[in-house]
């Protein structure tokens, strides 16, 4: 459950650095929607992992998550939303992985962990619908933001 705090701590900062630097008034929207989400994911985490459990790289995990919403809405809409839907996909998949082992061991918390990959495929889907096709850079970008989740994750269970 660290590694959940310590991503929804990130997601929260990834809309708060886009709602930071964009103009577009869809971007806008779109952050100031998946934020309030993002915001109840985070402080239901807050509920479930006392502060002693938390990862201790917090701080990073703002500021991460702030330069990933910021950087692509400076670009525009279109690298914001595709920053979006990598996050997302990766998100959903560690879900998934998660669910996997909690549905024996705590049916409760699966069914959260569902409820909050729900929310979370949302966000994925509706970036990639607003953000069309991805290009290629955006598609290398979407593959650095995959693998940058995939290290937190890591560092996160560790620290």
């Amino acid at each position: 459950m660290r590694t959940d705090h310590a991503g929804e701590t990130g997601a929260v900062w990834i809309y708060r650095g886009m709602l930071a630097v964009s103009r577009d008034q869809g971007v806008r929207a779109f952050a100031e929607r998946h934020l309030a989400t993002e915001s109840e994911h985070l402080e239901r985490m807050g509920e479930l992992v006392p502060p002693r459990h938390r990862s201790r790289l917090i701080p990073l995990w703002k500021v991460a998550g702030f330069v990933t919403g910021a950087l692509p809405a400076l670009l525009g809409p279109r690298a914001a939303f595709a920053t979006v839907a990598a996050v997302e996909s990766f998100v959903d998949r560690h879900y998934e992985d998660q669910m996997a082992r909690a549905r024996a061991a705590d049916p409760a918390l699966a069914d959260l962990l569902a409820r909050l990959q729900g929310d979370e495929v949302h966000h994925r889907d509706e970036a990639a619908a607003l953000g069309g096709p991805v290009p290629w850079p955006l598609k290398a970008w979407g593959w650095v933001v995959e693998r940058g989740s995939e290290l937190a994750v890591a560092a996160a269970r560790r620290v």
